[in-house]
């Protein structure tokens, strides 16, 4: 087999040396292995020819007795074709190109912090606690305006009770409010009749107990007076009458305790009855009269100044309101 040529399994070893590859060892020389012919000492051998040397992945050399072509100016050198499934003779590895950074194994940190015993579950839970009280804070400050902006407003709508409103009303009145008593109040036949008065029922539409009144009324000099008691203080009561004409307007003085009044009670025909129609003529006036405490008496009587001297007019009843308004 000629050099260069790998076409036997087992290379043929020199003559008078047993083992092929004794000269790569110290020892070789005892045994009688002498080192190739292209040098190299004992334990380091030389290049050799007769097989093909252990090149680095992605080592572009060309190999033993081949030559790599050249490019010329202008052409392109066609890239070498692999057969398909095997390894392109030009791929040179990232890590073996010139100047290429070595590859090395991902390093990874471990997972939680602290001499590898797992997640900090400590700073989790303080950081946790922490978000849900700082929460907890915002709610409460926020309740807590509300309310003082619920105040204020309040304030200024002017609906915050005062004092007075505050105040729960006593149960019981400190002073009972004065009962007003009734004011007395009398028929015709319970007055006491002078000049030519009685009393008659024959008109139909008197008011009296009995349809009963006080006829007689239509002279000079005619008069009735009634008694008055139970008044329980001085002042202003007004006067009430009921009473008759016969379709005209009539009047009267009125006396209080002797004393005549400036202004004459006006007997006048309000219920526009027909003259002479002495039934339809039933109506009623009032005047004011100052009383005093105690007992009075009031007195209707005709005079000369008076209409009822040519008129005439029938008393049915008389009572007293309090004050000066009719």
């Amino acid at each position: 087999m000629t050099p260069g040529n790998n076409g036997e399994n087992t290379p043929s070893a020199p003559q008078g040396d047993d083992d092929p590859f004794g000269y790569l060892y110290e020892d070789g020389q005892a045994a009688g292995a002498t080192p190739p012919s292209g040098g190299g000492g004992y334990g380091y051998p030389g290049p050799r020819s007769s097989y093909n040397q252990v090149r680095a992945v992605g080592d572009r050399r060309p190999a033993y007795g081949q030559t790599q072509p050249t490019q010329q100016y202008g052409q392109q050198v066609p890239p070498q074709q692999s057969a398909y499934g095997q390894p392109n003779a030009h791929y040179t590895a990232p890590e073996a190109q010139p100047g290429g950074a070595p590859v090395g194994s991902p390093q990874y940190a471990p997972a939680g912090g602290g001499r590898g015993r797992g997640p900090n579950t400590k700073g989790l839970l303080i950081a946790a606690i922490a978000v849900v009280a700082v929460v907890a804070i915002g709610i409460g400050a926020a309740v807590i305006f509300g309310r003082d902006d619920d105040k204020s407003d309040k304030g200024e709508a002017g609906s915050t009770p005062s004092q007075a409103e505050t105040v729960k009303p006593s149960e019981k009145p400190s002073k009972k409010p004065e009962e007003k008593t009734e004011l007395p109040k009398t028929d015709a036949k319970a007055l006491k009749l002078e000049g030519g008065t009685t009393t008659a029922s024959d008109i139909d539409g008197a008011k009296s107990a009995g349809g009963v009144y006080v006829a007689g009324f239509d002279k000079v000099g005619a008069q009735i007076t009634w008694t008055v008691d139970g008044i329980a203080k001085s002042g202003d009561y007004s006067l009430r009458v009921d009473y008759g004409v016969p379709g005209k307007d009539s009047n009267a003085t009125v006396s209080v305790n002797g004393k005549k009044q400036s202004r004459p009670l006006s007997m006048k025909n309000f219920a526009s009855a027909k003259e002479g129609d002495w039934e339809k003529g039933w109506t009623n006036t009032w005047g004011v009269v100052q009383l005093t405490k105690g007992t009075n008496t009031i007195t209707l009587s005709c005079e000369q100044s008076n209409l009822c001297g040519s008129t005439g007019a029938n008393i049915d009843r008389m009572w007293l309101v309090e004050g000066s308004n009719g």
